[in-house]
Formats: structure tokens, sequence, C-alpha cells
């Protein structure tokens, strides 16, 4: 009952200081509710953008893989504060500068309202295909393995997930919907704060389950006996081979941390530069050092369960069960539950926006007024998170953990709108029709390579390992692993096919004029004096994270 009236009220408390916070923001205006009205500051930018990327899929996800791989998978989020500190110094400037409400904006401004289309397509079917359903699906896997509630409820797995899914789907709407970027960012803030802290428990009270009351006894039990999971070299068939940290893994951190309009929308949302860089910088500080709450944790499951799950992405929900003191359930249960709400909420809202200002005022109604436009962007949001809802519990049947397959999948659209805005930045004379090109040629040739052509090798591959009597589980997953590059692999080859696809066409038929980037004074864009220095510091604490394990 305890941990029943602390999630509740804790989940009550966020709304009402959310709502406190927001009730004299004007949700009626496009900038007010997609960009809070221009006002937030670099603590609720941090927070917001933590809270927004670190949900239950990253953090059933992650620790799943963890659970089987170890540290190597650590990758994830150090190399992200490498992409966050390029993003604050270099890029947001110029988004800045420009006004940039939307990616796809900026994309209009240098090539063409079609190209903008293709990539607002792009954006918004990812959303609803790949990154919705994996945000519902992980978190209702949480709750549902935390609290046991197919047993609870009587029901099978699959219905409880089905239950799960669309509860926390409806509240999502609701909150997304009528609250606005300002009231999500607010709530991110609470949250982040609740998450850090009770994620920060979890490897606590973990390292002192296996240290027999001692954490400095816990870890050195595990350094001891599964020395194997503190190597961050990852060999040819591992998840992250380390040669891929070095090729398509920065390019999958530039596209999350700095074209991807989930995250950027809320730095453009700041009162101005400076507050954009701190909040950016802050968040990358701290996603250094996230590797705690989000791998640690999954070693020590490893450990306590004697590597004896079904499920790799039931560990981290597993050892919440069995390590937290009842006490502390609810309220953990609240804070899980609201960084799920967070990253649902953040997607429809950005989708709304990506649909209000990119779609539905160029090609539905260019004269909508500003009510219109948060009306329909409101209506769109409903729609897609529908959509996201009945396809979040089909990731059950995904072949492999959860946090791989998300970002295999998200290959399909990431590295396309990446190449074209790398484009955009640094050529003038590139035309539209290349970015076209170069769009849909990654979506397809990516398409095929990971969903025909790899299938192909491999299944080759395995059938004659399998005449050639070889049984054993390590050797075939070499085999395997070496049968086809790895995602990441053809990811980087991709980027710089389509680059070089983008620039000949350029170069045959190059625009008329030098492309002018567009300038406003929405905001005061002077830089924060101490944004490189503080950048360049964070990237050598992750550089030295390597000289370490």
């Amino acid at each position: 009952m305890l941990s029943i009236i602390s999630f509740i009220g804790f989940t009550l408390l966020v709304a009402l200081i959310a709502w406190y916070a927001t009730r004299s923001t004007n949700e009626k205006s496009a900038d007010g509710y997609f960009l809070a009205g221009r006002s937030l500051g670099a603590i609720t930018i941090a927070g917001s953008l933590l809270l927004t990327n670190l949900s239950a899929e990253q953090i059933v996800g992650l620790n799943g893989q963890a659970f089987t791989e170890g540290v190597l998978v650590m990758a994830w989020e150090t190399l992200a504060a490498i992409a966050m500190i390029i993003t604050a110094v270099f890029l947001l400037p110029r988004y800045m500068r420009g006004g940039i409400t939307t990616i796809p904006q900026f994309v209009e401004d240098r090539f063409d309202h079609g190209t903008k289309a293709i990539l607002t397509a792009l954006f918004l079917s990812g959303y609803v295909i790949v990154v919705i359903p994996s945000v519902l699906y992980s978190g209702s896997l949480a709750f549902s393995t935390m609290f046991d509630l197919p047993s609870l409820l009587g029901l099978s797995d699959t219905a409880t997930l089905w239950i799960c899914v669309w509860s926390i789907g409806i509240i999502g709407i609701i909150y997304a919907i009528f609250g606005g970027l300002k009231a999500v960012a607010v709530s991110d803030l609470i949250n982040s704060i609740g998450l850090l802290i009770g994620g920060l428990l979890i490897p606590v009270f973990g390292l002192l389950a296996v240290g027999d009351g001692s954490i400095s006894d816990g870890i050195s039990v595990l350094w001891e006996t599964h020395p194997d999971k503190f190597n961050v070299k990852g060999d040819v068939d591992a998840s992250i081979p380390f040669g891929t940290i070095f090729t398509g893994m920065m390019l999958v951190q530039m596209f999350y941390w700095g074209t991807n309009q989930v995250i950027l929308q809320r730095v453009f949302g700041a009162k101005n530069l400076k507050e954009g860089q701190k909040g950016v910088i802050l968040a990358a500080l701290v996603k250094f050092l996230i590797p705690i709450i989000v791998v640690l944790p999954g070693i020590i499951a490893w450990h306590i369960f004697e590597g004896n799950l079904d499920n790799p992405d039931q560990a981290y929900p597993k050892l919440v069960a069995t390590v937290l003191p009842a006490a502390f359930t609810g309220l953990f249960a609240a804070v899980l539950f609201g960084a799920i709400l967070s990253s649902f909420n953040s997607l429809l809202n950005s989708s709304a926006t990506l649909f209000g200002f990119d779609l539905y005022r160029q090609y539905f109604k260019k004269d909508a007024t500003e009510i219109q436009t948060v009306k329909a962007g409101k209506m769109f949001g409903l729609v897609l998170g529908i959509l996201g809802m009945c396809v979040a519990p089909l990731i059950a049947n995904a072949p492999q953990g959860l946090f791989a397959w998300l970002q295999e999948a998200n290959g399909c659209y990431s590295i396309p709108i990446l190449t074209v805005i790398v484009i955009g930045f640094f050529t003038k004379r590139v035309p539209a029709i290349a970015a076209k090109i170069g769009v849909i040629s990654g979506v397809v040739l990516y398409s095929i390579s990971q969903f025909i052509i790899k299938p192909y090798f491999v299944n080759s591959a395995l059938k004659d390992a399998a005449q050639n009597g070889i049984t054993d589980a390590k050797a075939l997953s070499v085999i395997q692993a070496e049968a086809y590059p790895h995602f990441l692999h053809v990811m980087a080859i991709l980027f710089v096919l389509n680059i070089i696809i983008m620039l000949v066409i350029g170069k045959l038929h190059p625009r008329a004029t030098d492309y002018q980037p567009m300038t406003t004074d929405a905001v005061s864009v002077e830089p924060w004096k101490y944004a490189f220095v503080a950048g360049a510091a964070i990237t050598a604490l992750v550089l030295s994270t390597y000289l370490i394990f």
C-alpha cells in the first residue's frame, strides 16, 4: 500500500508543479506551445535533454546488453557526450542565428519545400514505427517485470504487456497534447532529478548485495569474478565491435544529438544561445556519468542471477525488484514512470511541431492561424500516439535485444537525414535535387543492405557451417558476425557514398547562386565564453575512460 501511495503522490506532485510553472505561458500560440515561448534556462534544458534521452528503452535496453556483454556498451553513452559538445559549440550557434524552429525548416531554407517534406516524413515515420513503440514497450516490460503484473492480474505476459502499453500511452497523450513543451520540460527537470537519484540507488543496493554490505567489496567481487565484463574492446561478434566506435557510432551520435528534432527542440526553446550551450554542455557532463545507471546494474544482475534469465531485457527490472527496499519501490516506480512519459511526451510534442510547422501550414492550410496550427498539431500527435501504441507490443517478437534492434532500425532514416544536414551546412552550391536523391538512395540502400543482402549472406554462412559440422555457439557467433559488415560499418559506408553522390550532382548541376544562411534576432546569439573550454575538458574525460578499461 505504501508503494502505491508514494507512486500516486509523486506523480501527482510532478503534474501539479508542471501546471503551476506553465500557467502564465500562452499555450495557444505556436511559439508558446511548441517552443515554450523561448523561455527555457540552462538547468531546465539539461534536465529535459537527459530525461528525453534517458528513458526506459535506455535503462532497460542498455542494462540488458550489459547483462550479456559488459561495460563495452557504455560507448552508446560516453561517446554521446562528445557529440553533444560538437552540437553545443559548432552547430547550435548556426541554428539559433537562423531562428530555426525545426530541422526540416533549415532544410527548406537550404534546399526547397520538397526536400523538407521528405525529411519531415522520414522523421515522423521513424518516430511512429521505431522510437515511440520502443519507449512504450520497454516501459511496459519494466513495470510488468518489476511488479510481476501477470501474476497479480492473472493474465498472460502478452495481455499484460498490451494493458501496460495502452495505459502509459493514454496518460502520455493527455499530458503531451494538453501541456505543450514547457509543461513537458518542467516535468522533465523534476523527474530527471528523481531518476538520477533513484537510478544511482539501484547500483548502490546492488553492490551492497554483492559485497555482503560493502560497496567496495561488491566492486572487487565483480572485477575479480567477471573480468571479461570490464573489457571495452568488443570482439567481432559483439554488439559494438571496437572498430565501429570510429565509424558509424559517431555518426549515430551526431544524428541523435545534432539533427534530431526531439532533442534539439528543447534547445530551440532556450532564452538565448548562452543558455542553450550551457544546458547542452551540462547535460553532456552528466551523460558521461550515466553508465553507472545504465550499464553497471546489468553487470550486477549477471552476477546475482548467475547469467540465468530468459530475456536479458528483464535484467534491470528484476534487479530492482530484488535489491531495492520495499519502501523505495513506489517512489522509484513513479520516477521511472515519469521517464517513460517524458520520452513519449517529447516524441509526441516534436511530432506535433513537425506536422504543424512543416506540413500543415505548407500543404494543408497555408493561411492557418496559430490556434489552428496548434490544434492540428495536437490532433496529429493523438493519431501518432495511437499508432505507436498499436505497434509497441509487437517489439516483443524482435529476435535480438531491444536496444540493438532500436539502433539498427534507426539507420533507415538517421544516416540519410544526417547526410543532407552535413551537405547543407558545408556546401553552398549543391542543389535540392541532390538532397532528394541522397535521402532516397540512403533509405533504399540501407534497407536493401540490412533486410535483403545481410540475411542472404548470414544464412549462407550458417548453412556452410552446419554442413562442416560446426556446432560451437561461439564459433557460430563469429561466423555470423563475419558474414556481413556490422550495421554501424554499413552506416559509415553509405554515409560516405551518399556524400559523394550529392557532391557529384552538385558539381554537374550546381545551384544558380550561392546559398546564404538566413539570420534572425529572435533571441540573443552571444555564445557562452567558456563553451569551448568546458567542452574540451568533458571530451578529455570521455577519452580517458578507454585508457582505464
